[in-house]
């Protein structure tokens, strides 16, 4: 029997987690039939199935759940040994991965593409995903999002750049309905809510004095992104509740005023986490020493989201 390569284990593993042969083969740079065959391959040369495949997902055997626990230490030593090496060198190398929220990943950008100047043999992922992942299990080196939603074994490194609510409509809808100077009369307004790929409707939440308020106004129109909301607030169909720097050209221009602002305080932007027990790779570990010699790079981008 030919022995499974480390290429073909580690694309079994990277299936494995992600319970997506698309997926797996995306985060592997590969083509879907030519991971598909890859895997179909490996199964062949140790002659049990590993997955059960369905049209949507694929799932570990008994078989390939035994093997997975078996080969994972030695997965992880491999990792360690060239991690090792790595640290000898003068700069590093190799792909850094980072999962973030799309206004995450926008945030992070100014430091990325410092960072890939500063180290150029350094290759970067960063992922815009509205889900919130388990960067670990997902391969990710480390993510981007806000601190009330990061996990407490997880060490988070705040970007610095503080961030802040706005409620905004058109000088229109302004002009006809008013607009609400208390957050209880926003049930008074038609309101633009933005769903959460989970699901739930994002809250909207105002704070004034050491008063917390969460409001769950009604809403004719629920989008499934921050810019569908802000481009339906320009056109006049009703307040919105986005990140004031997402919508500074508007505001600026007057295409869209706001409201409630003394509601509205900066509230601490996102931060970058990573695993406290894991073993941090030389790229994760330049790029960490790298925010902490740039501790707040704000971008020229504005792109919106919740």
């Amino acid at each position: 029997m030919a022995t499974p390569t480390l290429s073909e284990l580690r694309a079994f593993r990277t299936a494995a987690v992600t319970k997506s042969f698309r997926a797996a083969a995306e985060q592997l740079g590969v083509s879907p039939s030519a991971f598909s065959h890859a895997i179909a391959g490996l199964e062949r040369q140790l002659g049990v199935r590993l997955f059960n495949r369905t049209t949507r997902s694929v799932a570990l055997t008994e078989a390939g759940r035994q093997f997975l626990l078996r080969i994972e230490p030695a997965l992880d030593a491999l990792g360690e040994a060239v991690e090792s090496v790595n640290r000898h060198r003068d700069t590093p190398a190799g792909v850094l991965r980072i999962n973030a929220s799309e206004g995450g990943a926008q945030r992070l950008m100014p430091w990325v593409t410092g960072f890939m100047a500063r180290y150029p043999d350094m290759q970067v992922e960063l992922a815009a995903d509205g889900r919130l992942v388990d960067i670990v299990a997902e391969g990710f080196d480390a993510g981007v999002r806000t601190p009330d939603t990061i996990a407490q074994d997880m060490i988070a490194l705040p970007l610095g750049l503080p961030e802040r609510y706005a409620v905004v409509a058109s000088p229109g809808y302004a002009a006809q309905h008013g607009l609400p100077d208390t957050p209880q009369a926003l049930h008074q307004h038609t309101c633009i809510r933005v769903r959460l790929p989970s699901g739930v409707l994002f809250p909207w939440e105002f704070e004034r004095q050491g008063q917390t308020i969460r409001v769950d106004p009604p809403s004719r129109l629920r989008v499934g992104a921050p810019s569908l909301a802000m481009d339906a607030a320009l056109a006049g169909h009703g307040v919105a509740y986005l990140i004031e720097r997402s919508i500074a050209r508007p505001l600026a221009d007057g295409a869209l005023v706001s409201c409630l602002e003394d509601w509205s305080p900066p509230f601490a932007g996102v931060a970058l986490y990573y695993p406290r027990q894991r073993l941090q790779s030389a790229g994760l570990r330049a790029f960490i020493d790298y925010l902490k010699e740039h501790p707040a790079i704000e971008s020229a981008a504005s792109t919106p989201h919740a």
